[in-house]
C-alpha cells in the first residue's frame, strides 16, 4: 500500500533527466549482451514484418466479384484462393505480436531490477537495452498506423472466416482450416478488431509483467517509462543535443517513442500520465509534438487523443485537453 501511495503522490518535474540516449549508435556491454542478442532477433523479424505490412495488398477485388457473384464457383474459388496465404500472413503477424510482448518483458526485468538506484541509472549505463525498448516502442506505432490505414486486413479476415463456416456447414473440405483453427481464430480476430492491436498488445504486456512481479515496486516500471518520455522530450528540444542525431529519421524515431511511452505509462499508472501527479511533463511533451511540422505529427497527436486510457478523466487539466483538441 504504501508503494502504491508514492506512486500516487510522487512528482518531481524540476529534476528532468539530462543526458543524451544515443537511438543511433548504442551498442552492448558484456553485462547487457545475453539479453540484447535475444531481443535483437525479434527486433529483426520486427522489420520484415513492417516490410511485408506495407506490401499487403489484401483479395478486396476478388472477394467483392464473388460476393457479388454467389452461385459462380469460379469466382469463389479465386476469392478463397486469394484470401489463404494473406490469413498465413496475418497469423504471422499476430504471432510475432506475442514474441515482441516476451521481448518487452525482458526489457522490462533488465530495466527495473536493482542493479542500478534509479531509472535514469539504468537508461544511461544500459543504452543499448534502453535503444531495443525504444524500436520496440517505435515498431508498434508504425504498425498500427499502417494498420489503421489498410481495411482490406480486417475484410479478408472476417471473409475467410465466413467462407470456412460455410463450408463446414455443407461439409466441404477446406484446405487452410488447419492452419488456423477456431481458437486461434477468435484470438486474431480479436486482436485485428482493435483500432491498434500492437499497441494493445503492449500495454496489456506491460500491465502484466507490472501484476506478475509483485515483489517489484510499481515505480520501478512507472518510472522507466516517465524517464524514458522525459529524455526524449529533453533531447528533441535541446538544440546541443538534437544537433548530435546523424539521420533525418531520429528525429520522428524519438517523437514516436516518446507517445509510445506516455500511452503505456497511461495504461501501468494507477492514476495516468495526464493527472498533475504524474512524473511526465504532459504540456511540455505536447508542445514538443506541436512544435514539428504539422502533418509528420498529426497521427501521433491522435494516438495520444484516442488510444490513451486516462485523457478524459476529471483529474486531467483542462489545458492539457484543450492542447490537445
Amino acid at each position: 500500500m504504501g508503494n502504491l501511495l508514492k506512486v500516487l503522490t510522487c512528482t518531481d518535474l524540476d529534476e528532468e533527466p539530462n543526458f543524451f540516449l544515443d537511438f543511433e549508435n548504442a551498442q552492448p556491454t558484456e553485462a547487457e549482451q545475453e539479453i540484447w542478442e535475444q531481443v535483437d532477433v525479434v527486433l529483426k523479424e520486427a522489420r520484415t514484418v513492417l516490410d511485408e505490412l506495407r506490401a499487403y495488398k489484401g483479395a478486396t477485388q476478388a472477394i467483392r466479384e464473388a460476393i457479388q457473384n454467389p452461385s459462380d464457383e469460379g469466382l469463389q474459388e479465386q476469392a478463397w484462393t486469394a484470401v489463404l496465404p494473406l490469413v498465413g500472413k496475418l497469423k504471422t503477424f499476430y504471432q510475432f505480436s506475442q514474441r515482441l510482448e516476451a521481448a518487452l518483458h525482458s526489457l522490462l526485468r533488465a530495466l527495473t531490477n536493482e542493479t542500478y538506484s534509479d531509472p535514469t541509472q539504468h537508461l544511461e549505463r544500459e543504452q543499448a537495452l534502453a535503444k531495443q525498448f525504444a524500436e520496440i516502442l517505435h515498431f508498434t506505432l508504425c504498425f498500427d498506423e499502417l494498420k489503421m490505414t489498410n481495411p482490406a486486413i480486417q475484410n479478408d479476415f472476417s471473409y475467410y472466416r465466413r467462407t470456412l463456416s460455410r463450408m463446414r456447414m455443407n461439409n466441404v473440405p477446406a484446405e487452410g482450416e488447419s492452419e488456423v483453427n477456431n481458437e486461434l481464430a477468435n484470438r486474431i480476430s480479436l486482436f485485428y478488431a482493435d483500432a491498434t492491436p500492437m499497441l494493445k498488445t503492449m500495454s496489456d504486456g506491460t500491465t502484466k509483467f507490472v501484476s506478475e512481479n509483485k515483489n517489484l515496486p510499481i515505480e520501478n516500471t512507472t518510472d522507466v517509462l516517465s524517464t524514458m518520455a522525459s529524455v526524449c522530450k529533453v533531447m528533441l528540444e535541446t538544440p546541443e543535443y538534437r544537433s548530435r542525431f546523424s539521420r533525418e529519421d531520429t528525429v520522428s524515431f524519438c517523437l514516436r517513442v516518446m507517445v509510445g511511452v506516455i500511452i503505456l505509462y497511461d495504461y501501468v499508472h494507477p492514476v495516468g500520465a495526464f493527472a498533475r501527479s504524474s512524473k511526465i511533463d504532459m504540456k511540455g511533451c505536447i508542445k514538443v509534438l506541436r512544435d514539428q511540422p504539422p502533418n509528420s505529427v498529426e497521427g501521433l497527436l491522435n494516438a495520444l487523443r484516442y488510444t490513451t486510457k486516462h485523457l478524459h478523466d476529471d483529474s486531467t487539466a483542462k489545458t492539457i485537453k484543450t492542447m490537445l483538441q
